[in-house]
């Protein structure tokens, strides 16, 4: 259990259903234990006056960010699909705070940048002025994937000066290659990341 107070903001990562719904386009392996891991979180950081932000891939249904379009993955989170709702079971308020990424066909692995998938271009999203207007200074990441928007999103935030814990209980890695979720959580340490 991570300690909250108004200062802190938990950050879920796309909880979605095409990454946590075994029927999912890009299913992650045990992903849907982290929804009840993220709803503890979630009840403690409000109970305790923090923000809780909600990331959310959110592509068109054409990018070079799918392997149809020249990109690495499959179609998933297609914007106003099933695969890119939040996933049944996860405590979203109706006020909830989301921050939506890859909106314009941009590869969006992190809740603070988005990058052109041909020029390599990276622009942020609206994700630590948020935070920032909260005067927060520290997050705590739940959510998926370990390996990816979960890695990013850590490695983001250390870099924009945030004191950045990821709760291992609450994240489940791809695994494209054995043993990335492990290396993933090597190189957010190596970075300054508490693994918590």
């Amino acid at each position: 259990m991570s300690q909250y107070d108004d200062r802190t903001a938990l950050l879920v990562v796309d909880m979605q259903n095409d990454f946590a719904d075994p029927d999912g386009s890009l299913s992650v392996a045990g992903g849907m234990d982290v929804v009840a891991v993220a709803n503890d979180q979630a009840a403690a950081a409000r109970a305790a006056g923090a923000a809780v932000v909600y990331t959310q891939d959110w592509h068109p249904p054409d990018t070079p960010h799918f392997a149809k379009d020249g990109g690495t993955w499959p179609v998933h989170c297609v914007r106003d699909t099933w695969g890119a709702s939040l996933v049944a079971g996860l405590d979203v308020p109706a006020a909830a705070l989301v921050v939506r990424k890859g909106t314009g066909g941009e590869d969006g692995y992190s809740g603070f940048t988005v990058r052109d998938p041909q020029t390599e271009t990276e622009s942020p999203t609206e994700l630590a002025q948020l935070l920032r207007d909260g005067h927060v200074e520290r997050v705590v990441i739940v959510g998926l994937a370990t390996d990816y928007c979960v890695k990013e999103t850590a490695l983001d935030a250390v870099r924009l000066g945030f004191a950045t814990t990821v709760l291992q209980a609450g994240v489940r890695a791809v695994n494209l290659e054995p043993g990335d979720g492990e290396r993933a959580l090597e190189a957010m340490a190596a970075a300054g990341v508490t693994i918590g």
